[in-house]
């Protein structure tokens, strides 16, 4: 998937959101902040993070229009955080690094989900793809 489609969506999600700012889960959740984009953090274990009210999961989000997810959890929660994005008809996911499940792109591909992961990282391409989508 291109980063281009994943900016395209109304509204954010941040799975693994962290109140620690010293951890990726809020210095991600920060960059959407900073650039002005609707976002929710979702963390089970908070009721608030950055002034944000969290969600405890993606379900708990109310859907208005599209929403696409950052994630930012151990491999194995991740994998849970798909199939429940595929359970709502999430189609747009991007998996920071090192949050990848090992077969994440089959499960997508499975859920008709467009996921990124691998390797590209939200801090640093994120820029130039939403300057991108914007255009």
């Amino acid at each position: 998937m291109s980063g281009t489609a994943f900016f395209s969506s109304k509204a954010f999600a941040v799975v693994g959101a962290s109140a620690d700012r010293s951890k990726y889960g809020n210095k991600v959740l920060q960059w959407y902040i900073d650039n002005k984009l609707p976002v929710t953090p979702v963390n089970p274990k908070v009721d608030e993070i950055e002034g944000l009210k969290c969600s405890k999961s993606l379900s708990d989000i109310p859907q208005y229009g599209e929403l696409s997810v950052s994630v930012i959890t151990p491999p194995q929660v991740s994998r849970h955080v798909l199939e429940e994005a595929a359970a709502l008809g999430i189609r747009h996911m991007w998996f920071q690094p090192g949050s990848e499940p090992p077969e994440f792109k089959e499960l997508a591909e499975t859920h008709g989900i467009q996921a990124i992961g691998d390797g590209p990282c939200i801090l640093v391409e994120g820029e130039s793809l939403l300057s991108q989508a914007k255009l």
